[in-house]
């Protein structure tokens, strides 16, 4: 038998089961295309946001790398300010000592120079 009489010895059923098989799949294909494109547009949503947050995420690292660098810098100069106080107190502390060694002395000394000038006691 020739192609052609395959297909005119059909019967028109099975034409037309075919055709509705053949709309099946390109509706199928059409749903599936469809459905992968709407799930590439948030695919691709999501790449630009993660995109984002990477730059972020390096910003945001960089800024903290210069925080940290500064906070190291103040707690080094509260530290030598905090040195510099008790060192203050260091001096304040000799000097009040100095000062009572100085009463010490001049008072002493006043007495001596009093008991040189009273006449000795006959």
């Amino acid at each position: 038998m020739s192609p052609s009489a395959v297909v005119t010895s059909r019967c028109p059923c099975d034409v037309m089961a075919e055709w509705r098989r053949r709309e099946a799949i390109m509706a199928a294909t059409r749903l599936t295309q469809a459905l992968v494109d709407h799930l590439n547009v948030g695919v691709a949503q999501a790449y630009v946001k993660q995109q984002k947050l990477d730059h972020e995420v390096k910003t945001l690292q960089v800024q903290e790398a210069q925080f940290a660098k500064q906070t190291g810098q103040w707690i080094t100069m509260v530290e030598n300010f905090n040195q510099a106080l008790k060192e203050i107190g260091d001096v304040e502390n000799w000097v009040r000592s100095v000062e009572m060694d100085m009463r010490t002395i001049a008072t002493t000394l006043e007495y001596v120079y009093k008991g040189q000038l009273q006449p000795p006691c006959s």
